[in-house]
């Protein structure tokens, strides 16, 4: 007897493999955040509150005693938000995930678990190919927060800091100019009758432009030189009011320079900053006036700069007086402390939301060009090519 024809195709009788929607599940994080030991650094990245959202969101943090005296945050603030509070170094390094803001050091990487992930600055030019090498060795996960982008394509941190370095250019320059840290005695301030205090800020990005908005806000004159006519424009449009502005003609800054009473140094470039003021123009400036190098972490934009110190944070050049301490935001830790950790709670959080590092790095483009290490293979190619280093694309290794 015939079999009816069946209406499928034997390829269609076969077992078909079933295709399920992945879901994110939620993991629980174990953060731990050591001391910065590291000279002149005493921020921290999360204060008690970011601490206690945290906690409450299912995750633990581990914070070395002490890590927090420097920002003014006690070790009882921390186990009153839900911190754990560690006096072994060793036991907050061995946490899966380590938080920390300056780049770990030789010790601090051997005292990391293998396959452990941090977050911290990198500082490349501050770095060696054995650095790389070191933290491959141990397979690390490691990310750098300069890096990490937003969902405008902006980087956060970099930002942040940067709008506290130039209010803090300001606020350094008026107290440098004070009779009682021996300046020449003028304020800022438009005090009636009294001819304001003349500034020259060289740089139109974030920090000249909040260098710019608090100079005015104090009520000086500014000139603001940059060779981006675009910056140029941005600014004035962020200030909602009409300034001085040219772009970077020597004659031009030349002058701006004899007359003004403060210069504030904002510019950068790929390697170094470029020294835009000579030894020359410094010589010509009034005698007392003071000169602010935020650029001083890149090499500097005055001829005259050299690194300085918070303990002694001025030299004396031709009768100006030079400021050039790096890392200016370490000199608020607490209010860098602060923008710090509402920049990192949201994206640990997520990171929980997400399942861990692992499954972020899938779902979050902004956060992934931050990644420099990845199970100890290196995935940046600015890295790799600045030290001549194999590096892999990182796409080829999460999908």
């Amino acid at each position: 007897m015939n079999q009816p024809k069946s209406p499928f195709s034997k390829q269609q009788l076969l077992p078909q493999e079933e295709t399920l929607e992945i879901l994110k599940q939620k993991g629980e994080l174990f953060i731990g955040i050591p001391n910065e030991n590291q000279y002149q650094e005493k921020r921290i990245c999360l204060t008690p509150d970011a601490v206690a959202a945290i906690v409450a969101n299912g995750h633990r943090v581990m914070i070395e005693s002490g890590a927090g005296e420097s920002a003014f945050y006690s070790d009882k603030e921390y186990a009153e938000a839900g911190a754990e509070i560690a006096k072994d170094v060793k036991k907050v390094f061995g946490c899966p995930l380590i938080l920390k803001v300056e780049p770990p050091t030789y010790k601090e990487i051997k005292m990391m678990n293998p396959q452990s992930s941090i977050i911290s600055a990198l500082q490349l030019k501050t770095q060696s190919k054995e650095y790389f090498e070191t933290l491959a060795k141990k397979r690390i996960t490691a990310i750098a927060f300069e890096y990490i982008r937003d969902e405008e394509g902006k980087f956060p941190v970099v930002r942040s800091l940067s709008e506290i370095a130039g209010i803090s250019s300001v606020l350094i320059a008026a107290e440098i100019l004070a009779a009682t840290n021996k300046g020449n005695g003028l304020m800022f301030g438009n005090i009636s009758g009294v001819p304001p205090i003349e500034v020259v800020i060289i740089g139109a990005g974030t920090v000249g432009e909040f260098a710019a908005r608090s100079a005015l806000g104090l009520g000086a004159n500014i000139r603001l030189f940059d060779n981006s006519t675009t910056k140029l424009r941005k600014i004035q449009t962020n200030l909602n009011q009409t300034i001085y502005t040219s772009t970077v003609q020597p004659k031009n800054l030349m002058k701006a320079l004899r007359r003004c009473d403060v210069a504030i140094g904002a510019t950068r470039g790929k390697d170094r900053s470029p020294v835009v003021v000579s030894s020359d123009m410094v010589e010509n400036m009034k005698k007392g006036a003071v000169i602010i190098d935020v650029s001083i972490d890149m090499g500097g934009c005055f001829e005259t700069s050299e690194v300085t110190t918070h303990e002694k944070p001025t030299i004396n050049k031709f009768g100006v007086v030079h400021y050039a301490v790096p890392n200016i935001p370490a000199r608020y830790p607490k209010t860098a402390t602060i923008s710090l950790s509402n920049i990192f709670t949201p994206y640990l959080l997520k990171l929980g939301e997400e399942g861990g590092i692992e499954n972020s790095l899938r779902y979050n483009k902004g956060l992934r060009n931050g990644l420099y290490m990845y199970h100890g293979i290196l995935t940046s190619k600015s890295v790799g090519e600045w030290f001549d280093l194999k590096y892999s694309d990182i796409n080829f290794l999460i999908f």
